[in-house]
């Protein structure tokens, strides 16, 4: 005992005190302590994630789904869709719908795209065959196979956004293929952007949660269902004002107004033209 003391007593003053705050260190350690780390690390991550995408689905009013209406949607989707998505939504000559949700099946069948009337680049617009309650059977009962997301709620697609936060949010994303005035446009293969007037706020958002066809997914981490209502009220306001700068020749840009100013306009110029020349001679 003497020796060690006298052994430490020589050691140098800053590794005396080295030596000492390592020995508490060690001795406030627990075995478990990294674990407790890890697993309060993982607490905080998981309810963060769980926070951001419990808005990722835009729920509609809570609105209980019968087992009536999933049997009599079960028994639409065995009539019409089974053919091409096989008898238990799995895919056969179609894509299996597994997890695609109530939106996309509101979208597909509630727009006339689907059941498709030909095959072809993209299905095409035309009237629905089922009315709206047998919309929402399908729309419940493939819903009930897997979860994705919700026919949205009726305040996020009504238009009582911010129009201007919603005009910039569509030049950026939306333009490229919609047009800034939401008139479509063509894509490539046969493929086009389709025209977004006359279109209902729930299925732009309809389409912007699922990315039918060419469209990407906006999901809400994209996207939030805030802005989404904005995009939606500016869509709104473009559809009910008319252009300030007279006839908008269909909103296509300058190329059909370059068009016009080349086939009228130089045209006009040519007739005046010969018709001056005809009359001096």
């Amino acid at each position: 005992m003497s020796l060690d003391r006298s052994v430490t007593n020589s050691m140098p003053a800053n590794r005396k005190k080295l030596m000492n705050r390592s020995k508490r260190r060690t001795g406030r350690r627990h075995p478990l302590a990294t674990v407790a780390l890890l697993a309060l690390g993982l607490v905080f991550t998981g309810g963060a994630y769980a926070a951001l995408s419990s808005g990722s689905v835009a729920q509609a009013e809570a609105e209980p789904t019968s087992q009536e209406t999933i049997e009599e949607g079960k028994k639409l989707f065995q009539a019409n869709c089974a053919t091409c998505h096989g008898l238990d939504a799995q895919g056969n000559n179609g894509p299996s719908l597994i997890g695609v949700g109530a939106a996309s099946v509101d979208f597909q069948v509630g727009t006339g795209r689907m059941p498709m009337q030909m095959q072809g680049p993209q299905a095409q617009v035309k009237p629905p065959q089922f009315t709206d309650e047998q919309v929402k059977q399908l729309a419940y009962y493939v819903a009930s196979l897997g979860p994705g997301p919700d026919i949205p709620a009726d305040h996020l697609v009504n238009g009582g956004g911010d129009a201007a936060n919603g005009a910039e949010l569509f030049r950026i994303n939306c333009a490229m293929c919609h047009n800034v005035a939401g008139a479509g446009g063509a894509l490539t293969e046969g493929k086009f952007a389709p025209a977004l007037t006359g279109v209902s706020g729930v299925h732009i958002y309809e389409a912007m949660v699922t990315g039918p066809q060419n469209m990407p997914v906006f999901n809400d981490l994209n996207i939030s269902p805030e802005d989404k209502r904005d995009i939606i009220t500016y869509l709104k306001y473009v559809q009910d004002n008319r252009s300030p700068g007279g006839f908008e020749l269909g909103s296509l840009g300058p190329v059909a107004e370059g068009l016009l100013i080349w086939i009228f306009g130089l045209g006009s110029i040519v007739a005046i033209t010969v018709w001056i020349t005809a009359k001096s001679n």
